[in-house]
């Protein structure tokens, strides 16, 4: 382990620690605002990728203990902790943002954008359209059991447009609009058709694909 691994995990840790603390200051009044806000800020780890130097390091150090930690927290948890920010929403959508993250560092370390993607779009993009959705949704619809909104959907199309840009500037890879666009139109379409959290894994890995399949 160098010294960019162990500069990578000590921001990984601090700045989640950060965000917990803070989603614990309004969790009492806002806890799905809080849930939200944890969940969408936590995908800015995907700055602090570049840091690792270890593939191992990354999935099983940095990514690997929050599936633990995350399902300790969770509704399903032998433990049966009290974690108010976990157990709003979907209890197992934490964990599997681990998990995703986990398997993205394992399969494209040497390729951190394309894990970028990935986070975005289950972070920024899932993130938002829940949050926008539950405020403002009005036109619903239910597909596979789970009731979204086209003004959800739309503002995740919206914001991954916008942050994929971000995200592929920010790695120095060139931001094609019709890779951006497909990538954010594909990740919006399978989220809108998964149900029970399980929409940052589709959000995710359908992002990837995409994303990967127009870059080949």
């Amino acid at each position: 382990m160098d010294t960019g691994d162990i500069l990578g995990l000590i921001l990984v840790y601090g700045y989640v620690v950060l965000l917990l603390v803070i989603s614990e200051k309004v969790i009492n009044k806002h806890p799905n605002f809080s849930r939200k806000f944890l969940h969408i800020m936590v995908g800015n780890v995907l700055f602090i990728l570049p840091l690792f130097q270890s593939r191992w390091v990354m999935a099983l150090l940095a990514a690997g203990p929050f599936i633990i930690l995350t399902f300790l927290m969770s509704p399903y948890s032998p433990l049966k902790l009290k974690d108010r920010i976990s157990t709003s929403g979907h209890g197992l959508g934490l964990v599997y943002y681990s998990i995703s993250w986990a398997v993205l560092a394992l399969i494209f370390f040497d390729q951190p954008w394309i894990i970028a993607v990935g986070i975005a779009a289950m972070s920024y993009g899932d993130g938002m359209a829940a949050l926008i959705g539950k405020k403002y949704g009005k036109i619903k619809y239910n597909i596979f059991g789970d009731y979204k909104s086209l003004e959800g959907s739309l503002t995740m199309f919206l914001v991954l447009i916008i942050t994929l840009w971000v995200v592929l500037t920010y790695y120095a890879v060139p931001a094609k609009p019709l890779v951006i666009v497909s990538v954010a139109l594909v990740a919006t379409i399978f989220e809108g058709l998964t149900p029970k959290g399980l929409d940052n894994l589709t959000a995710c890995f359908s992002a990837v694909v995409t994303y990967i399949l127009l870059t080949l």
